[in-house]
């Protein structure tokens, strides 16, 4: 007799397998994984230091303090002109937290849901835990690596949600301004929830993000203070949500989390303040200056073709030319040359044996380096 559940048989997630692999190797790099090198800011840390001294750090409201979804709202006003309030302001662990909250309030088993190929895989795997049918939008340069109408019109059948991440993981692509406006109309028409994954707004390289509640008041934004803020590990973000989601999301969240950490919360309202905004800001720069270097040192590796990196940290490379299996490939290589990648087949099940996806959130001098151990084995 067995006690595991089929629910519970989805794929690994195989950049944690390569990240445990790296951790036990001695002087490894760490380009498999995405997260910044760089810790939260420091006013965020004296916020925290303050904050439990000041509070008792039980639980607070199920949806988060009022003060951090009102400041959060107020941000996103400010950054993108939007409408937004902090009534639909719910705050979440993490932004992984989010999305099995925002699944289960949306969606009941066997709702279809559409969601673009390579895509993270994180989603792919959540949905099949819950019993959603997932449809795969195979993207690929030709669309740079994004969902178009055209493409949603080909769907076999308009789905429940469609999700769309921009600034991508893996691929790093932007979805146009435009053409996010054209699929959130798309999906309103359809009664289709559109849910923008945003959590990597404020890592881009020229290429402006739009967000999706500009277009649409029924769209869902999907927000973390993970990336752009370096607060991996404080496990907090929120969603932007129609009303008439927020009841559910907070009869779920009181079940599933009864709230967000409270010292988190408390500590994230310096996140929004200049101080703390011009430091990340400061890391973004860096983020910068290590894509600029692989633009031009991978061409040199002979590992040339990739999806143009508009935001985010990943490169998202084509290796086919190298291997038919970029896993046994990754592996091989951190093996060889103590460096980690994260092999394609995460993102895609399909085409993902022919691509790695590289993080470039870390160190110049380590990315530096990195590319010297890789130059010797290619």
């Amino acid at each position: 007799m067995s006690y595991v559940s089929a629910r519970s048989q989805v794929q690994p997630f195989r950049v944690m397998q390569i990240l445990a692999a790296a951790q036990q190797r001695p002087g490894s790099i760490m380009m498999c994984v995405g997260q910044p090198a760089t810790g939260a800011p420091r006013a965020v840390v004296e916020q925290a230091q303050r904050s439990l001294a000041e509070h008792q750090l039980g639980y607070t409201a199920t949806l988060g303090t009022p003060e951090l979804r009102e400041r959060i709202a107020r941000w996103h006003r400010d950054t993108y002109g939007s409408n937004t309030q902090a009534a639909n302001v719910v705050v979440t662990t993490g932004s992984s937290g989010g999305f099995v909250a925002l699944f289960l309030a949306a969606l009941d088993h066997g709702d279809c849901i559409a969601m673009t190929r390579p895509g993270y895989p994180a989603y792919r795997n959540t949905l099949q835990a819950l019993g959603a049918r997932i449809v795969e939008v195979p993207c690929g340069p030709e669309t740079r690596f994004q969902p178009t109408v055209e493409q949603l019109e080909k769907l076999p059948e308009p789905p429940r949600a469609l999700i769309v991440t921009s600034p991508d993981n893996p691929t790093g692509t932007i979805i146009d301004a435009a053409e996010l406006a054209r699929i959130a109309e798309w999906c309103e028409a359809r009664s289709c929830l559109l849910i923008s994954d945003e959590i990597y707004h404020g890592i881009s390289y020229g290429r402006q993000c739009a967000t999706a509640r500009n277009y649409s008041s029924q769209a869902v934004v999907v927000g973390s203070l993970s990336k752009f803020f370096s607060m991996t590990g404080w496990r907090l973000g929120w969603l932007i949500v129609p009303d008439e989601l927020v009841k559910p999301l907070e009869n779920l969240q009181a079940n599933l989390a009864l709230c967000p950490p409270a010292i988190s919360q408390y500590a994230a309202l310096a996140a929004f303040d200049e101080e703390a905004q011009s430091e990340v800001r400061g890391h973004v720069e860096r983020y910068a200056a290590s894509r600029s270097m692989l633009l031009e040192r991978l061409p040199q590796l002979g590992l040339d073709r990739f999806a143009p990196p508009d935001g985010g940290f990943y490169l998202y490379v084509d290796v086919s030319h190298l291997t038919a299996d970029s896993e046994v490939w990754c592996r091989e290589v951190l093996e060889t040359t103590g460096v980690a990648f994260a092999p394609g087949v995460d993102f895609d099940p399909v085409d993902g044996h022919k691509y790695i996806r590289i993080s470039f959130c870390l160190p110049l001098e380590q990315i530096e380096e990195a590319c010297e151990r890789i130059a010797k084995i290619l």
